[in-house]
């Protein structure tokens, strides 16, 4: 599948593209990006990785992440979207979709990640896909309320790579969130 191209008031959701890899690795190696999300800088090999990866997603299960770019200046502003993740977590959520977003540290405290996120769910409800989750590290502040004004509710706790982390989800409309399992 080719990633739809969304564009809302400031931005524009376009789908992966290899050039793009100088901007996202050097959003990977930004301290105030990977804080939250790995805690350490990532490589130039796993960000190219990463690319593939989100190439991967919309040929693989028709559905994927998108690159945030800021409309006025054409910016990268970072990625958001689905993954079909299969991580190793307790309780496990294999099967349902994971959102995932991570934007560029100039981007931060502008209001692009729920604007991106609205347009990214929006998308997601447009297809009919039900249920979404995601982990956020308990310290991740800005990502746990963004997750609440995107709908996410907090199911429990998991843990991911022998760590602890908070598992949220998101239900279609009239549909109440479950307990994990």
């Amino acid at each position: 599948m080719t990633p739809p191209v969304i564009t809302t008031a400031r931005l524009t959701l376009a789908g992966p593209d290899p050039a793009d890899l100088p901007a996202f690795t050097a959003m990977w190696a930004d301290p105030a990006v990977y804080a939250m999300i790995g805690g350490r800088a990532f490589t130039r090999e796993e960000v190219w990785h990463r690319v593939l990866r989100y190439i991967g997603h919309w040929q693989v299960v028709g559905y994927g992440s998108w690159t945030i770019r800021e409309r006025a200046s054409g910016r990268i502003a970072g990625s958001v979207g689905l993954m079909d993740s299969r991580r190793d977590t307790v309780p496990s959520f294999e099967g349902t979709p994971e959102m995932g977003w991570a934007l560029c540290s100039w981007a931060h405290g502008r209001g692009f990640a729920h604007e991106a996120l609205d347009a990214a769910l929006g998308w997601a409800d447009a297809q009919g896909i039900a249920r979404t989750v995601c982990i956020i590290d308990a310290a991740n502040a800005a990502s746990i309320r963004l997750a609440g004004k995107a709908g996410y509710a907090r199911v429990g706790e998991a843990r991911y790579r022998d760590a602890p982390t908070l598992l949220f989800e998101r239900r279609g409309a009239g549909l109440s969130p479950s307990v994990a399992r």
